[in-house]
């Protein structure tokens, strides 16, 4: 777990004017100190392997295909950890167990250099069902953004195990804000968007969160989201795609640089 969501956790603790919500904060710190001393998963579901590739143009890969050693990895990753394997083939019918957390789900960039970085995510599912995308009206603009991000926190109440990062994706076209919405998520807590209107969004938004009520795990307070992360895209005259992807409290992620 990055240090910046522990760190960003145990403040929250000052936070919190529930009593009930800071034993909850609490437990979670406790949970995070045992997963470390045992070597133990901090949550049963450990996710869909999500990883980002950002390959530079000079780079050369060479002894096999990148995407399959990813899955390899993957595969020895899950095994030799004893994390819970939770793909399933034929996910509408049969649902049967790939049986090693594989497929990853790898997404690829061509950047300047002659590094490769590698991100990995595992991506738990109660998080990933209250995400979401839809498009608004161009006319909807910044207040139509906050309002929907803020009713769909709303909406989704404890089940994405709050307190939440947030990352949103804002235009470009409905492929690639769902992916901006889904990278936001690796930023490190307490950073903010270059430019000063994103970074007021992500402020107004974040206020609002922490408005509602909800508290950590569901159980009240004003804690209910650790960050909020927006990235934007230039999009089409007409429209105005918007993507909305939770992260529970277990914000697991980690990076490496080849």
């Amino acid at each position: 777990m990055p240090d910046d969501v522990i760190f960003a956790i145990k403040r929250s603790v000052l936070k919190e004017t529930s009593p009930l919500g800071r034993q909850v904060l609490k437990t979670i710190i406790n949970n995070i100190d045992i997963a470390e001393n045992e070597r133990r998963p901090l949550c049963q579901d450990t996710g869909t392997a999500v990883v980002f590739l950002e390959i530079g143009q000079d780079v050369h890969i060479t002894g096999g295909g990148l995407y399959d050693a990813v899955q390899v990895g993957v595969r020895k990753g899950y095994a030799d950890g004893f994390l819970r394997k939770s793909m399933v083939n034929q996910p509408f019918t049969s649902r049967v167990n790939t049986g090693d957390n594989t497929p990853a789900i790898v997404h690829m960039e061509v950047v300047k250099g002659d590094r490769l970085k590698i991100y990995a995510m595992p991506k738990g599912g109660g998080a990933e069902n209250c995400s979401r995308l839809i498009v608004l009206t161009p006319s909807q603009g910044y207040q139509g953004i906050v309002d929907y991000v803020v009713q769909l926190v709303d909406a989704c109440g404890s089940n994405a195990c709050p307190p939440l990062i947030i990352g949103i994706g804002i235009g470009g076209s409905t492929e690639k804000t769902m992916l901006l919405a889904k990278k936001a998520l690796l930023r490190k807590i307490g950073s903010v968007n270059a430019d000063h209107e994103v970074a007021k969004l992500e402020k107004d938004i974040f206020t609002r969160i922490n408005k509602l009520g909800i508290g950590p795990m569901g159980y009240g307070g004003n804690v209910t989201a650790l960050a909020v992360h927006a990235e934007v895209s230039p999009s089409h005259i007409a429209s105005l795609p918007l993507a909305v992807n939770f992260q529970c409290w277990c914000s697991r992620h980690k990076e490496a640089v080849l």
